[in-house]
């Protein structure tokens, strides 16, 4: 086995050709997923990793795979069918929760990454059927209706954190779409690392509707006020998979994790993870 380098709160090694990407958690010798991460999560990751050596400019995703919040988050085109060209890179899924990004036609083998965090496998059974009751189409919340449209048409800036720039610097979430001679306010991608300046944990009593049948099982939610490095202010929920550090300017990071479903899908946003540094 290899030192496991981490990403993300991801295991992660990455090739010329391809990156592997996996959980760090395990149960009974298996790797599984955390309590809010799947294989379009892991992709994500992935598919930054690797924006940070080379540019992408299309990939293929498996079924199963959320291709458009890919795209929002990352900014790389999905590859479809009516598309002439082969797609430049591909995810392909593993059977335990490892994914990898592989340049088209590569040849690959996985890695064997050295760290393994045993999971409670009561509670990641529970927190499988939540998901799975909270993913039908029968299942209604009481809480905050975000549909489909809404989601698609505010997801670049919410999954890739982008901000506009205004003369006092980056404003986030956008505000306003054109400046008053309608020309096209310039927008930058932010960084994804900030400091705590509060933070709230709600009981599972006390938790929004949307997380009513995982809130129990997590001992109730938490959400961060994060000034973020490049300015701007912003409330993201904690990852569910991990003990966040509460303190006054804390570092954190925002990774992409699963926030809720509605409608039988789900709802994928920017969580914050603590980290060191």
């Amino acid at each position: 086995m290899m030192p496991a380098m981490v990403w993300m709160g991801y295991l992660i090694d990455a090739l010329d050709d391809f990156t592997v990407i996996q959980s760090p958690f395990t149960m009974e010798g298996i790797r599984v997923f955390g309590a809010d991460s799947d294989a379009t999560t892991l992709a994500v990751a992935a598919v930054l990793h690797r924006l940070q050596r080379e540019t992408i400019n299309s990939i293929s995703v498996p079924e199963g795979v959320d291709g458009l919040s890919i795209a929002l988050a990352t900014g790389v085109a999905m590859h479809t069918e009516e598309m002439e060209d082969e797609a430049e890179w591909d995810v392909l899924m593993s059977e335990e929760a490892t994914l990898v990004l592989a340049r088209h036609g590569a040849d690959v083998h996985l890695t064997a990454m050295d760290v393994e965090i045993e999971v409670d496998a009561g509670f990641y059974h529970a927190m499988e059927r939540a998901w799975d009751q909270e993913l039908s189409v029968t299942h209604v919340s009481q809480g905050a209706y975000v549909s489909r449209a809404q989601y698609e048409e505010a997801g670049t800036s919410r999954l890739s954190l982008t901000g506009q720039l205004a003369e006092d610097g980056p404003v986030w979430p956008p505000r306003f779409n054109h400046l008053v001679d309608s020309t096209s306010v310039p927008e930058r991608t932010l960084q994804r690392t900030g400091t705590i300046q509060t933070w709230t944990t709600l009981s599972a009593a006390g938790a929004p509707s949307e997380f009513s049948l995982r809130a129990p099982l997590l001992g109730g939610i938490s959400t961060v006020l994060l000034r973020l490095d490049d300015g701007p202010n912003g409330v993201f929920l904690t990852v569910d998979d991990e003990d966040p550090v509460f303190a006054m300017d804390s570092r954190m990071e925002l990774v992409f994790r699963r926030l809720y479903a509605q409608e039988g899908f789900i709802r994928y946003g920017l969580k914050a993870r603590s980290v060191s540094g």
